[in-house]
């Protein structure tokens, strides 16, 4: 898919209104740290046109006419109508959950970890079903993905800085995590020491922190973009295995039932895991159950979604 030729569907007020639906699936994943919105962006079919859109951003015909404050060029050539609609819902996502989703994560973590547990297994399982060429390539590079995920979600946090320019280096690494499928950016954000304070940061409205890893995140991707653009360009079937080995590789993050090896104290005194290994869940109880309750629930959404997808409800084929 060539941007410059890129013409995005015609849609109308209901399209957008779904696409802004899509945005907040994304929200979702997004701000639990171990689920990606690539993923929920593959599967509910946006993904290929969510990539050309933002590289649409940082084209040539682009730059000149916000050079020359052309603005109807600029509307003409952006695909506002799509992204705007996209960020909407993933804007509603963030401030309308990121309270719920900090005290999931600290009061019930297994419970909200098997949710998206069966999300993400559901995945592999749909974008698996749409690969049509299997080669002996594309399973090394699905092999490879798994690989690169399974190690990157067991690296160790780090005590980093809050300085302005680290705040914008970790939203471009970030946001370049969030468009892949099976590596979260918020679970590079807590790689990074960054997740708790950037959600404190939404929750307190604190504008200025928010602003420099809003920048780091514009720039991180309007040139990553460029990059999987140029892969799914040239060598697409790779490029699809290398994502459906990503997703493979992060399920070591996202099960639920772990044990803490290694602890650290964060600034306001609370003891935080760094070093976990995961192991069998508990006896079975009352919560055992709701967990694979919650799974299922998990793995039916994403199925019921991936449907919806196939019948045409804005959907990208994958070839």
């Amino acid at each position: 898919m060539d941007s410059e030729g890129f013409k995005p569907p015609k849609r109308g007020l209901f399209d957008y209104a779904m696409i802004s639906a899509r945005g907040f699936c994304m929200g979702c994943a997004d701000v639990v740290p171990g689920v990606s919105g690539g993923t929920m962006a593959f599967i509910l079919g946006i993904y290929e046109e969510l990539i050309e859109s933002i590289k649409i951003l940082a084209s040539k015909q682009m730059l000149s006419a916000l050079i020359s404050f052309d603005i109807k060029k600029v509307l003409r050539i952006a695909p506002w109508q799509f992204l705007g609609s996209l960020l909407f819902g993933i804007g509603v996502a963030v401030l309308s959950l990121a309270k719920f989703l900090e005290w999931a994560l600290k009061t019930h973590p297994e419970l909200l970890w098997s949710f998206f547990f069966g999300l993400v297994l559901a995945s592999i399982f749909a974008v698996a079903k749409r690969k049509t060429a299997w080669t002996p390539a594309s399973i090394a590079a699905i092999v490879i993905g798994t690989i690169v995920a399974y190690i990157v979600v067991g690296l160790v946090p780090l005590q980093t800085p809050d300085a302005p320019w680290f705040l914008f280096l970790s939203g471009a690494i970030a946001i370049c995590a969030m468009i892949l499928p099976g590596i979260s950016g918020s679970f590079m954000l807590v790689i990074l020491g960054k997740y708790e304070a950037i959600l404190a940061a939404v929750n307190q409205r604190d504008l200025f922190t928010l602003a420099c890893v809003g920048a780091g995140c514009a720039v991180g991707i309007l040139t990553f973009a460029q990059v999987l653009s140029w892969l799914f360009k040239h060598y697409h079937n790779l490029t699809i295995a290398v994502l459906i080995g990503l997703m493979v590789g992060s399920l070591r993050k996202i099960w639920p039932w772990k044990h803490t090896l290694e602890s650290i104290m964060d600034r306001h005194g609370e003891l935080k895991p760094v070093i976990q290994e995961n192991i069998l869940p508990p006896a079975y109880n009352g919560e055992f159950v709701f967990a694979l309750v919650l799974a299922a629930i998990g793995f039916g959404v994403v199925l019921l979604l991936d449907r919806l997808a196939n019948k045409g409800v804005g959907p990208e084929s994958v070839e």
